[in-house]
C-alpha cells in the first residue's frame, strides 16, 4: 500500500480528509451532469436550431457550470483553510511555529504519489483495512508533540536540581569546617585563660604583664579571626539560603511541569507509569529536605 511517509495516526487523518475531500467532489460532479441533463430536457425540444439559439444555449450552459465549478473551488480553498487552522491553534498551545512550502503543492512526483495512495486506499479490494484504520488509537508516548515537550522540560529541571543538590552539599561542607574552626579556636582561648589564672600567682609583676601583653595580643588576634570566620560563616549561610531557594524554585517547576504532564496524559495507558515516576521524585525531594533540616544553623 502506498504511504505518504506519516505515522499510522496521521495517515488515518489523512485519508480521513481525502474521504470527505471525495463526497464534496463527486456531489459536485453530480451538480454539473444535472445541469446538462436540465439543458437537453428543457432546451433540446426542437430538430434544428438557429446559430443564434445555439450560441444562447452554450452561453446559458457556460454560465450554470462556471458558477458550480467557481463555489467549488471557493470551498475547497476555504475548507483548506479551516484545517490549517485547526493544525497551527494545536502547533500554538504548545508554542510551536509551523511553517508551510507552497512550491511543494505543485510538486508532480509528490502530486502523483498522493493519487497513488488515493487508488490504493479507496479500492473495493481494501474498503475493510480502511473500516479498521478508522478504529481510534492512542498516540505512543514516543512520538512527538505533548509528551517529549514535558519530558524534555522534567529531565531540564532533574538536571539543574542536581547541579542544585551539589552546590548544596558543597556549600554545607563549608559551613561545617568553618563552625569547627570556630570551635578550635573558642576552646584554644579557654584553654589559655585557664593556664594563665593558674600561674599567675607564681610569677613576678614583670612576667605578669609580660603575659598578661601576650594574653591581649592573642586575644586581639583571636577576636580578628573570630570576626573573619564569623564573616565567613555569615556568608556561607547567604549562599547556602540562596541555595535553598534556588532549590525550592527548580522543585515548583518541577511539581508544575509533573502536574501538566499528568493533566495532558490522565486519559491514556502509561498514565501509571509515569505517576509512579513523579511519586519517587516527590520522595527524593522529601528526603533532601530532611537533609536540609539537619544542617540548619542552630540559634
Amino acid at each position: 500500500m502506498a504511504e505518504l511517509g506519516l505515522n499510522e495516526h496521521h495517515q488515518n487523518e489523512v485519508i480521513n480528509y481525502m474521504r470527505f475531500a471525495r463526497s464534496k467532489r463527486g456531489l459536485r460532479l453530480k451538480t454539473v451532469d444535472s445541469c446538462f441533463q436540465d439543458l437537453k430536457e428543457s432546451r433540446l425540444v426542437e430538430e434544428t436550431f438557429t446559430v443564434d439559439e445555439v450560441s444562447e444555449v452554450l452561453n446559458g450552459l457556460q454560465a450554470v457550470v462556471h458558477g458550480e465549478v467557481e463555489s467549488e473551488l471557493i470551498n475547497t480553498a476555504y475548507t483548506n483553510v479551516l484545517l490549517l487552522r485547526q493544525l497551527f491553534s494545536q502547533a500554538e498551545k504548545w508554542y510551536l511555529k509551523l511553517q508551510t512550502d507552497i512550491s511543494e503543492l505543485e510538486n508532480r512526483e509528490l502530486l502523483e504519489q498522493v493519487a497513488e495512495f488515493e487508488k490504493a486506499e479507496f479500492t473495493s479490494s481494501n474498503k475493510k483495512s480502511i473500516i479498521d484504520s478508522m478504529k481510534p488509537k492512542l498516540a505512543p508516548l514516543h512520538e512527538g508533540g505533548t509528551a517529549e515537550l514535558l519530558n524534555k522540560e522534567i529531565i531540564r529541571l532533574q538536571e539543574e536540581n542536581e547541579k542544585l543538590k551539589s552546590r548544596l552539599k558543597t556549600i554545607e561542607s563549608q559551613a561545617t569546617d568553618a563552625l569547627d574552626e570556630k570551635s578550635k579556636l573558642e576552646r584554644a582561648l579557654q584553654d589559655l585563660q585557664l593556664e594563665h589564672g593558674n600561674q599567675k600567682e607564681c610569677i613576678n609583676a614583670q612576667d605578669l604583664s609580660d603575659l598578661e601583653n601576650t594574653v591581649a595580643a592573642l586575644k586581639s588576634e583571636f577576636q580578628k579571626t573570630l570576626n573573619e570566620q564569623t564573616e565567613n560563616q555569615k556568608s556561607l549561610e547567604e549562599n547556602l539560603a540562596t541555595a535553598k531557594h534556588d532549590l525550592l524554585r527548580v522543585q515548583e517547576q518541577l511539581s508544575l511541569a509533573e502536574k501538566e504532564l499528568e493533566k495532558k496524559f490522565q486519559q491514556t495507558a502509561a498514565f501509571r507509569n509515569m505517576k509512579e515516576i513523579l511519586s519517587k521524585k516527590n520522595d527524593q525531594i522529601k528526603d533532601l529536605r530532611k537533609r536540609l533540616a539537619k544542617y540548619e544553623p542552630e540559634d
